[in-house]
């Protein structure tokens, strides 16, 4: 999602624009500086994650599809495994399941590039779902130091004033009160 900035608001002002439409972007361009500062917190708690050993995007897709042994060592070596930040949005959204079959080392490596992607609102599906509803949150995330479960509860308070995510409002506060409490 793009965010209005101060400079556009005061284009808009100049322009004439309405008391409440100015108020209305004033406070979007105040939640872009809040999305733009837990982009850079989640970089930061993630730049040296490497996948390692872990299940990649495209190995976890191939799993996803009931893929042979065979199949999955040659997914496995298309996988990225040194940038998270490397992956396109595109594969992200293209790959979308591949979330439910991460291994906790996968889950670490690939969670950060999809946080950006949500946040960013290129992301096409529910992301707060796979941190808030999973059965296997404690497993997927067990990985995760103290510096990383901070930036994604940040994420999921960030989410939880959203209007798109007003469907899963209760599920994200719960999860911010149990299993990402600080």
């Amino acid at each position: 999602m793009r965010y209005p900035t101060i400079s556009d608001i005061e284009e808009m002002r100049a322009r004439g624009y309405d008391p409440v439409t100015i108020a209305e972007q004033t406070e979007l361009a105040k939640r872009g500086l809040i999305a733009e500062t837990i982009k850079n917190e989640i970089r930061q708690a993630f730049a040296d994650v490497v996948l390692g050993r872990g299940v990649g995007l495209y190995e976890a897709n191939g799993l996803d599809d009931y893929a042979n042994e065979e199949t999955l060592v040659k997914y496995r070596a298309l996988d990225e495994r040194h940038n998270w930040a490397a992956i396109p949005v595109k594969e992200l959204n293209q790959y979308s399941s591949s979330l439910s079959f991460f291994d906790p080392e996968g889950m670490r490596f690939h969670i950060a590039a999809y946080l950006i992607a949500d946040i960013d609102g290129s992301y096409g599906f529910d992301l707060p779902f796979h941190l808030s509803q999973s059965m296997q949150l404690e497993e997927k995330f067990s990985l995760l130091n103290t510096e990383q479960r901070a930036v994604i509860r940040k994420y999921l308070q960030f989410m939880v004033e959203a209007e798109a995510h007003s469907f899963d409002r209760a599920h994200i506060e719960r999860a911010l009160n149990e299993y990402w409490a600080e």
